[in-house]
């Protein structure tokens, strides 16, 4: 029988606790007064095929977010195994988020990563408060995947790589 400790939850068991589940990390970008401004974010979801929706959780303080939040057009890209430097530049709270990384801008503003393994032009769909996060629903209004590329994985604050387990297709 699994018995839960009791003990209260508080922020530090929190984070310990969600680092047990794994995820893919995404860059959120647009270009802004002809410059790109994005950020990394690894709580990335698909929730939709009809109509075409994925969400990500912006903390709701985050200047970053601010200046997003208003875009017209928003880039996601999946980062892949090999742009843990670009995920680390774009978390970073300082300085030129985009030192060293590679991106490319979309007709209508949406920046996106190169290198990444996969590329989403969205439109803000909905913004549904929780707590001290956003949780930000995005329509997919153009796509491209790169399925031979591996993504980037993001597990008890390391990155990871992801490998086959024996008998599974």
């Amino acid at each position: 029988m699994i018995k839960l400790d009791g003990e209260p939850v508080n922020g530090v068991r929190l984070k310990e606790v969600f680092g047990c589940f794994p995820s893919g990390v995404t860059a959120v970008s647009a270009l802004i007064d002809g410059e790109p401004v994005g950020m990394a974010a690894s709580s990335f979801t698909a929730v939709s095929l009809d109509p075409p929706l994925v969400s990500v959780c912006m903390q709701v303080t985050s200047q970053t977010w601010r200046k997003l939040r208003s875009q017209h057009r928003l880039g996601v890209s999946v980062l892949s195994q090999a742009q843990g430097h670009a995920c680390r530049s774009l978390a970073s709270p300082e300085g030129d988020r985009f030192d060293g990384v590679a991106w490319d801008v979309t007709a209508d503003g949406a920046v996106l990563i190169e290198g990444a393994t996969a590329w989403l032009n969205c439109g803000i769909h909905t913004v549904v408060p929780a707590g001290d996060h956003a949780i930000v629903l995005l329509r997919v209004h153009e796509l491209l995947g790169n399925v031979s590329v591996e993504p980037l994985v993001f597990h008890r604050s390391r990155f990871r790589a992801l490998v086959s387990v024996q008998g599974t297709a």
